[in-house]
């Protein structure tokens, strides 16, 4: 019998006696969704403070983590003519410093739009599928999933501590 206190509507919950790729998508998509969460009801300069000494903020992991899904599903996975892969220092940097106009909205939209992209490339390869990576030298569509999910996760942890320094709310939902 399940726990009663479990909210059986979440996706990992849903997911719980799925297949590995049912497993798997649905821990991304939750953590995907955590981070939107966190964001969502802030003003545009809440979003934007810093709070830590890194260029970290609410709305800056937005802006990285939309990065993070283009980097390692389309560009890796269906890579066009102009796509390169981002692996520098200085990129990663910059993936989390807002650039005049870029608003919290927008940004959010961003992510949702590279997420929904991500899910697509996804969608067109087996798990066991097998890209080649210009720093790992091969990955697999497995391999990126649970990269996925560690690095959203990890970045949705931030989040939760930026969000709870910026107007108190606390929770994962």
């Amino acid at each position: 019998m399940a726990d009663p206190t479990i909210d059986p509507t979440l996706g990992p919950v849903l997911a719980r006696t799925g297949d590995e790729r049912a497993v798997l998508e649905s821990f991304l998509d939750f953590h995907r969704a955590i981070v939107l969460r966190k964001v969502r009801g802030l003003s545009q300069t809440e979003a934007s403070r810093r709070l830590v000494p890194s260029h970290t903020t609410l709305a800056g992991l937005l802006k990285h983590l939309a990065l993070v899904e283009r980097n390692w599903f389309p560009v890796l996975f269906t890579p066009q003519p102009r796509d390169v892969y981002l692996t520098s220092e200085e990129e990663a940097v910059a993936s989390f410093t807002l650039e005049p106009g870029e608003t919290v909205d927008g940004l959010a939209a961003a992510y949702e739009a590279a997420c929904a992209r991500s899910r697509e490339v996804a969608a067109r390869f087996d798990l066991d599928h097998v890209v080649p990576h210009p720093q790992l030298g091969e990955v697999s569509l497995r391999w990126v999933l649970v990269h996925l999910i560690e690095e959203t996760a990890r970045h949705a942890g931030h989040a939760d501590i930026l969000r709870e320094l910026t107007d108190g709310e606390t929770g994962v939902l």
